[in-house]
């Protein structure tokens, strides 16, 4: 007796104990219902693969050849300094909230201003850190969303977009960022789109940008001192859209790249008095998605994107004429800047193969430099899957086109199960990016990976861009039909085990997938999506709900709100019969809190499975290494469950 009394003591001290341990691990800003324990071997496989870090330049030292990137050594991305390449990564800020964005005080580079939001609510607020002191100064007022800091040329000034008016409007502002009561209005304006591009070398003039969508987006020329805003184009009648816009070193010309002349965004060179341009990447096919201009404004740094990939090379600021053409991995450069020296320029790179990291470019001799060399968890990350793509025609012959992971048919033989995760904006894109945790579902599942453009992604054109707006909403989850038509006709796919999964409009997608292709799905992950647009519209913050109505509707329009109600999931949500998983933010600003939980609700009253984890502490995806580990184990437990 006393025998088994001992083994029963034995077995209930090893439950509290395992139970206290999966507490423990738990952050306690999660709330879960429905979320099983996670299992100790999905703990320890998967614990390499939330171990990766990535690292991103951010700008130059205007006199030494040294660089500032934000990475992260703790839960969340921070700033630091790199002076050497692959030398130490000096931490420069401690915050317990994510810092990605910082821009370098010109000339001296005594200080850098970056942006902190709280808890994920995006209500951005600017900060100067000085090098010296290595203290953070708040320059704006605690409460208003705060974007787009851009130094002036001098560096004596700084210009920012602020909702301080109002909470919806984006205003435009100066300051010295030295004294920060000196901040001023230079422009009061209508819209929560207004954004800086550029200031004037003289620092006198800015150019701005009025984001009206995705395709439509204006360009202007502001005096600061008197706030005359003067139009650089000749007519709205046809909507356009502008991208990078720059001043040359005298403002007697310009470069801005537009899709006015094509369906692609293309650079121009523009004479200021008579806005006379001249193309310049007439001849590169593709979005020119970045570009800069040499410190002596005699050469330009243009990255195309090529269906994905990245392409980056130096032109003549006169003529257009290729100077230098990078060689690189396969992969997505972003953020490129030139240093003051005219010679390096600087940028961020990622490929499957590598996690993102901070590079530069020779532009006289054509070599590479690699400046950070981030961790993956020891594992050997130029092993992992490349991407193939994958191009289909549609239901009404539009092409299609995504990436697919596959994993290794030796390890993995026969028909392997398929995760479909559709990217967000809904105008953004899949690009053969580092994809860190999700590599475990490729090397320790045999899961496939396939990452989709449907119609209304960015990189494929005007037209393609605009194929999902107002009422064609719904032609891009048939795209998804079209998808899994195609992973129903490839040998080495299991089109009978297929998950769908994805964020913010990803999210939408994933909920209406569940709706139309119930039948063809096991199950799927809907992380911060939309699952009533009027609901959405409503709730949504005031300074994005103009720039959402463009694309998905404007509900005040009967006609449009009847439709925008019948397509969504929440509507049809009896249609849904196969196993969800919810994630979501409750600080979240784009898409509320509540469009999760009437969700939920409504999957649990007709008593459908649904897991569902909420972040106290994050917004639109989550940010804190905690809970983003968390998160992905669950997923894990989901998929092994339901897949």
């Amino acid at each position: 007796m006393n025998r088994w009394r001992a083994l029963l003591q034995s077995w209930v001290i090893t439950v509290i104990a395992t139970a206290h341990l999966q507490a423990a691990s738990i952050p306690d800003s999660l709330v879960m219902e429905g979320i099983p324990a996670i299992s100790d071997p999905v703990r320890a496989s998967a614990a390499r693969y939330l171990d990766f870090r990535m690292a991103a330049f951010l700008g130059w030292h205007p006199v030494q050849r040294a660089m500032l990137i934000n990475t992260r050594f703790g839960d969340v991305p921070q700033l630091h300094w790199v002076a050497q390449p692959l030398g130490a990564r000096k931490q420069l800020t401690f915050s317990p909230e994510p810092i990605r964005s910082g821009v370098i005080r010109p000339r001296t580079g005594e200080s850098v201003v970056f942006s902190q939001d709280s808890g994920g609510g995006e209500f951005f607020q600017l900060y100067r850190f000085d090098f010296a002191s290595g203290r953070s100064t708040l320059l704006t007022d605690g409460k208003s969303r705060n974007s787009g800091a851009r130094w002036s040329h001098g560096g004596r000034w700084l210009a920012f977009s602020s909702t301080q008016r109002n909470g919806r409007d984006t205003d435009l502002y100066v300051m010295n960022p030295e004294d920060p009561t000196s901040g001023r209005r230079v422009l009061e304006v209508k819209g929560g789109g207004w954004q800086i591009n550029d200031w004037s070398h003289d620092d006198r003039q800015l150019l701005v940008s009025e984001h009206v969508s995705i395709s439509e987006v204006w360009l202007y020329r502001l005096e600061v001192a008197t706030g005359v805003l003067t139009p650089l184009f000749r007519s709205r009648e046809t909507p356009v859209s502008y991208g990078a816009a720059f001043f040359d070193r005298d403002s007697r010309f310009l470069y801005w790249t537009t899709d006015a002349a094509s369906e692609f965004q293309q650079l121009f060179r523009v004479e200021v008095a008579s806005l006379k341009a001249t193309p310049l990447t007439k001849s590169l096919e593709w979005d020119v998605e970045e570009a800069e201009l040499s410190p002596d404004s005699k050469r330009i740094a243009v990255v195309v994107n090529e269906r994905g990939n990245s392409r980056l090379r130096v032109l003549s600021s006169a003529t257009g004429r290729v100077l230098t053409e990078a060689r690189l991995p396969v992969g997505v450069i972003g953020g490129i800047r030139w240093h003051e020296n005219g010679r390096d320029l600087g940028f961020t790179l990622s490929s499957a193969r590598s996690a993102n990291d901070a590079y530069s470019l020779d532009t006289r001799n054509g070599s590479l430099t690699r400046w950070t060399e981030s961790e993956t968890g020891g594992l050997d990350a130029s092993a992992f899957v490349e991407p193939e793509l994958v191009r289909v025609k549609s239901f009404d012959g539009v092409e299609v086109s995504g990436f697919l992971y596959r994993p290794d048919a030796k390890r993995f033989p026969g028909k392997r199960p398929v995760v479909v995760n559709i990217h967000g904006g809904p105008e953004s894109q899949s690009r053969p990016i580092f994809q860190g945790r999700m590599n475990y579902l490729l090397e320790e599942l045999g899961l496939a990976l396939f990452l989709p453009n449907v119609r209304g992604s960015s990189g494929f054109g005007k037209t393609f861009l605009k194929l999902d707006n107002g009422f064609q909403r719904e032609d891009s989850v048939k795209d998804i039909g079209t998808f899994l038509d195609w992973i129903h006709r490839d040998p080495g796919l299991d089109s009978k085990r297929v998950a769908v999964m994805g964020g913010s409009y990803g999210g939408y997608m994933v909920l209406a997938c569940m709706v139309h292709y119930s039948d063809r799905l096991k199950c799927g992950v809907d992380i911060v999506g939309i699952s009533n647009f009027l609901t959405f519209l409503k709730n949504t913050q005031d300074y994005r709900r103009d720039l959402r109505r463009v694309e998905y509707g404007d509900e005040r329009d009967p006609k449009m709100a009847e439709f925008l109600g019948r397509i969504s999931p929440l509507t049809q949500v009896s249609r849904m019969r196969k196993p969800l998983f919810v994630v979501q933010g409750k600080n979240d600003p784009r898409v509320p809190l509540s469009e999760a939980e009437q969700m939920v609700k409504a999957l649990k009253e007709q008593g459908s499975k649904v897991w569902y984890l909420m972040a106290k502490d994050e917004g639109h995806g989550f940010a804190k290494k905690k809970n983003a580990d968390f998160q992905f184990l669950a997923t894990l437990e989901f998929f092994r469950e339901n897949l």
